[in-house]
């Protein structure tokens, strides 16, 4: 794993090399520079930064609302660097809010800017550079039926760009090509509700957690058989996954209703390389540095985002090494590859660009 990072003077987050996370930086206390606020007409969920190349595309995100009703809405909206401001770029109607939303993989959106979202179905939009959103498609597994079993997520593979692998509340994922518009394979996965998928690095091998509290390891070219990789005690539900894509070995999970974060190193089966500690009421996002192998941040109800130095794995990691206190809890974050000095989280209605 790589070197140490450490806040720059200009950070919006703070140091906790004492092991206090109690002076987390917040929005009123920091050079607003640091800071870049959005705040939308309604809770933001979803959240993805575009991966798209080029500056007319950096700080470009798309976020969901969460609604409790059928009628949601997703927005596309970017910082405008020379005012440190953010300028709507774009919307449209998504029906229930959405339960993931990426963009394209950067060889796709360099021909054709494209968003995905999952919900009751896993839906294709195209962004044009004039903030107009157009609807592509919609895609059913089940041809038999005008239904779908809701959709708890999907990862967009970095690799194939026309592979998408969606996880369903009715046990199964399902792994399309989205250029044919076809599924190239459907497996049962878990033994109840799959809450998320994610790619490794290649088109092969993919991870999923679910209800059972299992993360599973599948392998595109040998789905005769699966991984059981880690099961959580007593069986908790596992939430999220994500892997580190900077050094595969590593998949960090979050666990319902539990303040860890648990990362494992897929060599080492069914035992938790290091248990992250330090969030005082539950985690719910994860992301891991796109520069670094070995650094990863997590958000959690306890309103902080917290960022983590594995470096000395397997040794154990007590503390994390920056900080950030949001106004309320923490939904989700991204990382983005495109501006791997910033953090982006989304809490209540708002959407903060923060500089690690």
């Amino acid at each position: 794993m790589a070197a140490a990072m450490g806040a720059s003077s200009g950070s919006a987050m703070t140091s906790t090399a004492a092991g206090a996370t109690t002076g987390a930086a917040d929005a009123t206390g920091v050079n607003s520079k640091e800071i870049h606020t959005y705040q939308a007409p309604w809770m933001v969920y979803g959240l993805a930064a575009s991966l798209k190349e080029g500056s007319d595309y950096s700080f470009r995100y798309a976020i969901g609302s969460f609604i409790e009703e059928y009628s949601n809405k997703v927005m596309v909206v970017q910082l405008d660097e020379s005012t440190g401001e953010f300028v709507t770029k774009g919307s449209f109607d998504h029906p229930y809010p959405t339960t993931n939303i990426q963009w394209a993989p950067k060889s796709l959106a360099a021909r054709r800017d494209m968003l995905a979202t999952t919900g009751d179905f896993l839906r294709l939009w195209e962004v044009k550079d004039s903030g107009q959103v157009d609807f592509v498609s919609l895609l059913n597994p089940n041809k038999n039926s005008e239904y779908c079993a809701p959709l708890t997520s999907f990862d967009w593979n970095l690799t194939d760009e026309n592979m998408v692998g969606t996880s369903s509340i009715d046990t199964t994922c399902t792994i399309w090509d989205i250029n044919v518009e076809k599924v190239r394979t459907q497996l049962i996965a878990h033994d109840k509700e799959v809450y998320d998928i994610a790619f490794a690095t290649g088109k092969h091998i993919f991870g999923t957690v679910g209800s059972d509290g299992s993360l599973r390891l599948f392998d595109l070219r040998s789905l005769e058989h699966s991984t059981i990789m880690y099961e959580s005690p007593d069986a908790t539900p596992l939430l999220r996954l994500r892997w580190n894509l900077m050094d595969p070995n590593y998949i960090a999970c979050v666990t319902m209703d539990s303040s860890t974060v648990i990362v494992l190193d897929i060599r080492m089966p069914a035992t938790a390389a290091a248990t992250l500690r330090t969030h005082t009421a539950a985690a719910n996002c994860l992301a891991w540095a796109p520069h670094s192998s070995c650094h990863l941040c997590s958000g959690a109800d306890d309103n902080q985002a917290l960022i983590w130095d594995l470096a000395s794995l397997p040794k154990s990691v007590e503390d994390p090494i920056l900080a950030y206190g949001a106004e309320r809890e923490i939904n989700n974050l991204v990382w983005p590859r495109s501006n791997p000095d910033w953090v982006t989280v989304a809490f209540d209605d708002k959407l903060q660009v923060l500089r690690v």
